[in-house]
């Protein structure tokens, strides 16, 4: 799985990316594709720094209120992710960077990841309070020491 992986980002996509440029360029020609290419990464460019200075104010008033901004910081992460795609040439990782740059869907991956990967539970004050919103091996109860 890990080689197929590989062969799908650092083969197909080069060879997706050039195709479509190719196409596009014989429509509208090359000047209007490479103007349409420049267009695209500076209006990338320019939503991923305004969306990342909203997760960082996020993440501080997160630190500032005492919690753990994870979901922020890997939102953080991606948008870094998603400039990197914005700013590379091509049509296929333009459109896989704006669709990231949808915050609602980002978030939902983000959440839906850690889900799969078992990293997130529900915090100790959760209203359900039931056995299944604890972690494993957390055991509820009072104690009282006695001198």
């Amino acid at each position: 799985m890990p080689f197929f992986l590989f062969l799908v980002i650092f083969v197909g996509t080069p060879l997706a990316e050039l195709y479509l440029l190719i196409e596009v360029g014989s429509v509208i020609g090359a000047f209007p594709t490479i103007a349409l290419a420049l267009f695209t990464a500076a209006l990338g460019g320019l939503l991923v720094r305004t969306q990342g200075f909203e997760v960082l104010f996020r993440i501080q008033s997160q630190v500032a209120g005492g919690e753990v901004p994870a979901v922020e910081m890997l939102e953080g992460a991606l948008l870094l992710l998603v400039g990197f795609a914005l700013l590379l040439p091509g049509f296929v990782t333009d459109a896989i960077g704006f669709l990231l740059l949808i915050p609602a869907l980002r978030r939902w991956l983000i959440v839906r990841w850690l889900k799969s990967r078992g990293n997130l539970h529900p915090s100790p004050g959760a209203p359900e309070g039931s056995a299944r919103s604890r972690p494993p091996g957390v055991i509820e109860g009072e104690y009282r020491r006695d001198d």
